[in-house]
């Protein structure tokens, strides 16, 4: 069968409009214009803008210099901390020198330990930084577990509708101010280590066959770590405090850095037939042991630097005791107490000592942490068996 050839149609494909100009005809007697249809541009406005700013040499070398002062800014803020409380403390450090943080004199009626006697010109920082360090070591004791089982709850095996609820309680405790904390302490913990949590403690270490087999320790007995008088206030008051202060910040350290483990973590151990406890263990907090770490770090900084509520519940003594029920002080109570009311110079140098005191053992701590983060991972990724 033939087809005439005038039936066969072939279709124009189509094509994009044509951008150039359409030449528009007229009559006889009038000149030829070009008109140009409206047409998509093919240059972005980000495109646009780069092209109409100019030379921007000048803009990136100014951005260049600020960000450069303010990275320098951070070592010349810590400089210029360190060079003042250096040079406010002079008339203290000639006088007592490096035995300032270590040595004591001697009552010769008493012939006790004699640390801190501002009428008789005695200033010795012994006894505040053992309160700072032992509430400290308390704090992390009971709130590290606590933030850990939280974080794991919270990412691992919380409900989904319990979950935000849980997440914004735990975040709302850090921003409560401290001095309601120290008067919640005074009306509420205080009573209640005093009155059932303190007795439990005291009677299982004053027990005679526990003075029997670890007397010789000497942590248990009336000399051991829950002996003398139980009056609530304390360094075992300061260290509960101090652990709910911190237990936001641990915890909620500890849940961002368990989020941000791949799922293809969990996965694979769940494939290889593992328990979800051992799921946990191996892919999730094996991963994220270093951001760990640095959370409890974080949390202790707050905990050595803690002032009002410290200062309300530590009983403010300066001596040095055994027991965690004897009162003590820290440093950064002593010199919210005392600097306004010093009356003398060496008073004032000394408090400011402190201070120096407290400064260099934030950073000896942030040292001795990036150790441990050294002696766990070794300097090597952190990878699932």
């Amino acid at each position: 069968m033939t087809v005439p050839l005038s039936e066969i149609r072939i279709r124009k494909p189509e094509t994009a409009p044509d951008p150039s100009p359409e030449i528009t005809r007229q009559p006889a007697g009038h000149e030829v214009s070009a008109t140009a249809t409206p047409a998509v541009s093919s240059i972005s406005e980000v495109r646009r803008y780069l092209l109409s700013r100019g030379n921007s040499a000048f803009a990136d070398k100014s951005f260049r210099t600020l960000m450069l002062l303010c990275g320098i800014s951070i070592f010349a803020i810590v400089a210029l901390i360190a060079t003042e409380l250096v040079m406010q403390s002079q008339l203290s450090w000639h006088k007592f020198g490096l035995p300032f943080f270590f040595k004591f004199n001697v009552d010769p009626e008493t012939k006790l330990p004699l640390f801190w006697d501002p009428v008789n010109g005695t200033f010795y920082a012994l006894p505040f930084i053992y309160g700072t360090l032992v509430s400290s070591l308390v704090a992390l004791t009971i709130a590290v577990p606590l933030a850990i089982g939280l974080a794991i709850f919270l990412t691992e095996m919380c409900p989904r509708f319990l979950r935000s609820p849980l997440s914004f309680l735990t975040e709302l405790l850090a921003a409560i101010p401290s001095v309601v904390y120290g008067l919640w302490a005074i009306f509420v913990l205080i009573p209640l280590l005093r009155e059932h949590v303190n007795p439990i403690f005291i009677g299982v270490f004053s027990a005679p066959l526990a003075v029997k087999l670890l007397g010789w320790t000497h942590l248990v007995g009336d000399d051991g770590l829950f002996g003398g008088v139980n009056l609530g206030l304390g360094l075992l008051a300061a260290g509960v405090i101090l652990a709910i202060m911190i237990l936001p910040i641990i915890a909620s350290l500890t849940r961002e850095v368990m989020t941000s483990v791949p799922n293809s973590q969990r996965e694979a151990a769940l494939a290889l037939g593992a328990t979800r406890w051992e799921m946990i263990r191996v892919a999730v907090l094996r991963n994220a042991r270093i951001g760990i770490v640095g959370s409890i770090i974080l949390g202790l900084g707050r905990a050595l630097g803690e002032t009002m509520a410290v200062a309300m519940v530590i009983g403010n003594n300066p001596e040095i005791h055994r027991s965690l029920l004897s009162t003590g002080h820290s440093m950064a109570a002593v010199i919210a107490n005392e600097f306004s009311e010093a009356t003398s110079d060496m008073h004032r140098s000394a408090l400011i000592e402190i201070g120096l005191a407290l400064f260099l053992v934030t950073i000896l701590v942030n040292g001795l942490a990036r150790l441990l983060v050294w002696a766990v991972t070794r300097g090597t990724p952190a990878r699932v068996n």
